[in-house]
């Protein structure tokens, strides 16, 4: 066997299309982990944004739903179908930015067809018109526009089971791989010293309505009531029309938050080390994995994530589930503190798993 896949990796040539560092992107961070291990296997070359196709056996497409990351990933999967790593089903913003943002809206209203007949071109109409408000910013979920992407595709791979039935749902026959999100290999970590609280509760990405930060905010108001030493760090880039500074200020957090723009790999291991309790909410869910999540597992840390979509799919007893619903923030609101008591017991049940 072992001869078998020496025989294929000198035979098998992988065109590998993923953004990549110094791009600031969840999936550049998962391809920096992928990459080393894959090439052990097959022969990858890497293609560069702006230059020409290398030469491969098979193409393989990382596609996101940021279109300044994964815009040209999609043109080439246009050109040459592959195996696509679907690492979020709901496309929509990525399918805007590549159409509406580069003066076509046709491609647009054709997706929008694709979707949903001609209901879905006259929806088209009346955002490109300006009568609807942008889809892609108040109801992606509901549009999400990967058959643009499922078209194209030889095969997929998944992180997820949520995503897979997503795409068999939207009319795709091709074969489906399900491959559990890949998990950091633990570095050597310096606990950062420059952030503290009792209990210091982090919260890592790009910040924005998804991420039910006002929810979190909330909750951590009411649990600082009975815990004033809590601290809240909030790490990461914010969403353009989402203003943390003024709620902060409402909810009389601005001496319990603390806001950190976008941290770099190392400067965010060193963060969420010095955290007792990790939260990665979301709704609506994008179909996303989140590789905060499997930081978060890896290092063994209580962790609270939203019951929706890939989050679902955890282990009961290796993380804290809120349901999205009217009791959100009081369900929140206990699980900062239950997961404050047993740090020790859930992280260790999150590592295990």
């Amino acid at each position: 066997m072992g001869r078998l896949r020496r025989r294929i990796a000198e035979l098998m040539r992988v065109a590998y299309y993923s953004p990549m560092a110094p791009s600031r992107s969840g999936i550049a961070d998962y391809s920096a982990l992928l990459l080393p291990a894959l090439r052990e296997h097959v022969d990858v070359v890497v293609a560069e944004q702006g230059r020409r196709a290398p030469a491969a056996d098979v193409a393989l497409y990382h596609i996101g739903n940021d279109p300044d990351a994964h815009g040209w990933i999609v043109d080439a999967l246009e050109k040459r179908p592959g195996v696509v790593v679907l690492h979020e089903y709901v496309l929509h913003h990525l399918i805007a930015g590549i159409t509406i943002g580069r003066g076509n809206g046709r491609g647009y209203l054709d997706a929008m067809e694709r979707e949903l007949g001609v209901a879905g071109r006259l929806l088209g109409l009346g955002v490109l018109d300006n009568l609807l408000p942008l889809l892609w910013e108040t109801q992606p979920e509901r549009f999400p526009l990967s058959g643009v992407v499922l078209d194209r595709a030889r095969g997929l791979i998944v992180h997820s089971a949520y995503v897979g039935e997503r795409a068999r749902e939207a009319g795709y026959t091709g074969r489906i791989w399900p491959i559990p999100h890949p998990a950091w290999p633990m570095p050597e970590i310096e606990t950062a010293t420059d952030v503290a609280g009792d209990p210091l509760i982090g919260c890592f990405g790009f910040l924005n309505m998804n991420k039910r930060i006002p929810q979190l905010l909330e909750a951590f108001a009411a649990f600082r009531r009975s815990r004033p030493g809590a601290r809240l760090l909030l790490a990461g880039a914010a969403g353009e029309r989402f203003d943390v500074g003024r709620r902060l200020e409402r909810l009389g957090l601005t001496e319990g938050v603390e806001r950190l723009d976008y941290v770099p790999e190392e400067r965010m291991w060193a963060l969420m080390a010095a955290c007792d309790v990790l939260v990665n909410l979301r709704y609506p869910t994008m179909g996303e994995t989140s590789g905060s999540v499997i930081r978060a597992m890896s290092l063994g840390k209580p962790l609270i994530v939203s019951d929706v979509g890939a989050f679902s799919e955890l282990p009961d007893d290796a993380v804290l589930k809120v349901p999205v619903d009217e009791h959100e923030v009081p369900v929140l609101e206990a699980a900062l503190g239950f997961a404050a008591e047993h740090g020790v017991v859930l992280g260790a049940a999150a590592r295990g798993h």
